[in-house]
């Protein structure tokens, strides 16, 4: 099953794996059970494919929750009888009415139990269980007006004109602390829209280029913004499990 969900304001601050123990508490709370991997400390089957940086407010989030096939009438009827209980089914053999009922069910549940900041945008029935990955992501900037002037666009201009970015990353690693990265592959495209600066960046297996660094290379500060980071217009592709 896909998730799709926003966050806003002081949710944005939660790191990747508390957002993970968010949702795993909205589906036991609304009584929807998720499948559990194997071994002697098994866990619910939830990932959260593209990390949001902290601080960042997102308008294209993705979660993909493993499900257990069940029957459907049986689905419906316990949602019925048990308004705190609701099996879960993933079977594409199902109707389509039935599958648009069950989606309503969950996304309805879940709705109620996710927190104040957090925006559930659609609840669908996974067409394959192979895992998705992320191709594509594009970053609201908003800066103030006296930011938008000639220094920005030809430092937009340079960056994208040049052929290598090298920056110095932090890793926590004895040896280094920092590795030599060139994030010029992950810059897609760069542009000013009014009083925003869109940027869309790659996303390979390799990596991507971070926030705080695309903040970085725009000499942009946080006293220079005039709202949160947005991510929105995220892409996704399947790839092999």
């Amino acid at each position: 099953m896909l998730v799709k969900f926003r966050i806003r304001g002081a949710l944005r601050y939660i790191s990747h794996a508390e957002m993970l123990k968010v949702f795993q508490r909205a589906f036991a709370r609304a009584g929807i059970k998720v499948r559990h991997s194997q071994g002697f400390n098994p866990h619910p089957k939830l990932s959260l494919p593209l990390p949001r940086p902290v601080g960042v407010e997102s308008d294209d989030e993705l979660l993909c929750v493993w499900m257990l096939i069940r029957d459907a009438s049986c689905v419906m009827r316990r949602a019925k009888e048990a308004p705190n209980t609701i099996e879960n089914v993933c079977d594409t053999k199902k109707s389509r009415n039935t599958q648009y009922a069950i989606r309503n069910t969950i996304e309805d549940r879940l709705s109620e139990q996710v927190p104040q900041g957090c925006e559930l945008l659609s609840v669908s029935l996974a067409k394959t269980n192979k895992p998705v990955q992320p191709c594509l992501a594009t970053y609201i900037v908003p800066v103030q007006p006296v930011c938008v002037n000639d220094k920005l666009t030809a430092t937009i201009e340079h960056l994208l004109a040049s052929d290598s970015l090298i920056i110095e990353r932090h890793r926590e690693i004895k040896v280094s602390k920092f590795r030599r990265v060139d994030v010029r592959p992950f810059l897609e495209s760069i542009e000013l829209d009014s009083r925003d600066i869109v940027i869309v960046c790659k996303i390979t297996s390799s990596g991507s280029i971070r926030v705080d660094e695309i903040l970085k290379l725009l000499e942009i500060d946080a006293e220079k913004l005039t709202a949160p980071v947005r991510r929105t217009n995220v892409q996704f592709v399947s790839r092999e499990a």
